[in-house]
């Protein structure tokens, strides 16, 4: 009985009458060609996908332009590009290998300026390869080539973004219990890094693996042709709202402490030491937010109008600057959360010019006094934060 069933299943290529394609059904010999077909036929319209069409097909149909030569604007975007990129490769590199050479720097907030300067130095590898594979060169590229380029894009931007988030809420629980390092485990803060990454990765790879639209030309974005809009708007809309959070976080940061300061400034024992310390504070916390807004808000707006399918908002007029503007936080990041602490520019000194260490005045004795510096005790006999942190 089996055997002729089997029979049945071989005596014609599946292919030629059922309408799904090869390897869906059986032959018009089949038991399922003359009792399933009938009910099927004008009731499932499957979507043709564009595997095999050339990148330019896809910026053709988002009426995106595609030159052959180079522009003024291509030249200055990339030789803008790989600039910015080189700096924040080099400023990243020195922060990661301070945080490995100095001891000092094995706590929980450091590991998590650590990894963001990993997720920074990521940035500016994928903005490097960006701008080896964009202008006219973007024409030649496979998609598969494409989608590698805007992932890694994608991936870093959010790895970079998601750490930022992490830092302002260790640093909000470090600020509101009068503490220098959190008291988070190495443990914890492993397992927080290893999340950072997945969630970068799920964001930056879900595209290449069905959520573009090759089957759905329709719905394709302006701004990366082969991206569905809807994935942008879930993408900016993602990136809002962790912005949003940060600046409460910050908002709250800042409002605490110059409430703190206020209180303190009306004791005759206020130390001045501490009050410095809460300027720097301040300060910090502003540079932050503005960075922060200034880079990344003209950016996540710009993909949310995509998104949006707005006809009427020239996207393509900006795209490369406020992607450029973006990258440009990367190297500021390094510069806010690094190069602001003290022991931070003293190990940078002692890479950069080790030779320079064997005068007196950059001795181990003088790097001791620096981190006693930091480490201003109030009246309460409780430890300040770091002035730049």
């Amino acid at each position: 009985m089996m055997g002729n069933w089997w029979k049945i299943f071989k005596c014609s290529p599946w292919e030629e009458e059922w309408p799904w394609g090869s390897g869906m059904g059986v032959g018009r010999a089949g038991f399922f060609a003359g009792s399933v077909k009938p009910y099927l036929r004008g009731t499932v319209k499957m979507k043709h996908c564009y595997y095999n069409e050339s990148v330019g097909f896809f910026y053709n149909n988002s009426r995106k332009e595609l030159t052959s030569y180079w522009r003024t604007k291509d030249v200055l975007v990339v030789a803008l590009g790989l600039t910015v990129s080189v700096i924040v490769l080099l400023t990243n590199l020195l922060v990661i290998s301070a945080i490995i050479i100095n001891r000092r720097f094995h706590y929980p907030i450091y590991y998590l300026l650590g990894n963001l300067a990993a997720a920074d130095l990521f940035a500016g590898i994928a903005y490097m390869f960006l701008m080896f594979h964009t202008g006219p060169r973007t024409a030649g590229l496979s998609v598969r080539t494409w989608f590698i380029r805007q992932s890694l894009l994608d991936t870093s931007l959010t790895a970079s973004v998601v750490n930022l988030l992490a830092i302002a809420v260790e640093r909000h629980q470090t600020v509101f219990t009068m503490q220098l390092h959190s008291s988070m485990s190495n443990q914890r803060v492993v397992i927080l890094i290893i999340c950072i990454w997945v969630t970068a990765l799920l964001l930056g790879l879900i595209p290449s693996y069905g959520w573009h639209c090759l089957c759905d030309l329709g719905n394709c974005s302006r701004m990366a042709p082969l991206y569905s809009r809807s994935y942008l708007t879930f993408w900016a809309l993602s990136n809002l709202v962790i912005f949003l959070i940060m600046v409460v976080v910050y908002t709250h940061i800042f409002v605490y402490v110059k409430r703190k300061m206020t209180r303190m400034s009306k004791h005759t024992s206020f130390h001045p030491r501490y009050k410095e310390t809460m300027i720097n504070l301040i300060k910090t916390v502003i540079i932050i937010l503005s960075a922060f807004v200034i880079c990344w808000t003209p950016g996540q707006v710009l993909l949310l109008l995509d998104g949006l399918a707005c006809e009427s908002c020239n996207v393509l007029a900006v795209e490369k600057y406020v992607l450029l503007l973006a990258e440009i936080n990367s190297l500021i990041n390094a510069i806010v959360y690094s190069y602001r602490d003290n022991e931070m520019r003293s190990t940078f000194r002692k890479i950069l010019c080790f030779i320079c260490y064997r005068n007196p005045k950059y001795s181990p004795a003088s790097v001791k006094s620096n981190v006693t510096k930091r480490r201003i005790l109030s009246q309460n006999g409780h430890s300040t934060m770091d002035s730049s942190l």
